[in-house]
């Protein structure tokens, strides 16, 4: 993305939404935030994914993340569209109001200046329409993590929750995931922390993969997460079981 990279500042912007006109980082508060574009209103793909994100909208709510949607198309386009997305759903509602607002960008002003276009994919006058992006802004209103796919591939928004997962864990612990990790997996002790700070820090047990480098950096712990601030006694039984079966 073009002059934003990975922890800069996530710019401030004041637009209209179908929830009236708002300033960005005032609507986000002290939240996590996901701010996501797609291609055109009234297209098939578009219309999967938001109506995937009204799907579940709770679990985003549960996080404390707060979503907004933008496009290039007008407001009266978005609230008209928006009760077909939740006829996909089988919603049946008078109301065109999303759990989640959505920017008109008809000018293209944030597009062009949040590196949100796609070359590739115009409209029928030759312009080019917005990418399917995911900016992840953290509480801090810096920008944590940054996807950008291609108008013909929809997203998977359980996946993008999983990631939200991710990012507010190690934000909160000294721990990475790993491939595939989803919430309740065994954590990975980063490898520029001495063995014995990992001790005291991750009292369930460290756990390291021997390689033929000889090399002690695949290291494993239980998610703290589901420790709590205190260790269950007979928690340490069952979960080293679950960290060494992947060693």
């Amino acid at each position: 993305m073009p002059g934003l990279l990975l922890g800069d500042p996530f710019p401030d912007f004041e637009a209209e939404t179908t929830a009236g006109r708002m300033k960005l980082h005032q609507y986000l508060g002290d939240s996590w935030g996901i701010l996501f574009s797609h291609p055109k209103d009234y297209t098939p793909v578009c219309t999967t994914e938001l109506g995937r994100v009204a799907r579940l909208s709770s679990e985003f709510s549960k996080r404390g993340v707060k979503l907004i949607a933008l496009s290039i198309d007008s407001l009266e386009d978005h609230c008209g569209w928006s009760k077909d997305i939740l006829a996909y759903n089988c919603e049946k509602s008078e109301c065109c109001r999303l759990p989640f607002p959505i920017i008109a960008d008809s000018k293209r002003e944030l597009a062009v200046s949040l590196g949100m276009l796609d070359p590739d994919e115009k409209d029928k006058d030759g312009l080019p329409l917005t990418a399917r992006c995911v900016f992840i802004i953290g509480p801090d209103k810096k920008l944590k993590l940054s996807l950008l796919y291609p108008a013909t591939t929809g997203r998977s928004f359980s996946e993008i929750l999983r990631v939200v997962d991710s990012l507010q864990l190690t934000a909160e612990r000294r721990v990475a995931t790993p491939a595939e990790w989803k919430p309740g997996d065994c954590v990975m002790v980063p490898p520029n922390m001495p063995e014995e700070d990992a001790a005291a820090l991750f009292p369930a047990g460290v756990f390291t993969k021997e390689l033929p480098s000889g090399k002690k950096y695949l290291r494993y712990t239980p998610d703290p997460h589901d420790l709590g601030e205190s260790v269950d006694p007979g928690y340490s039984l069952i979960q080293p079981r679950q960290c060494t079966s992947i060693l």
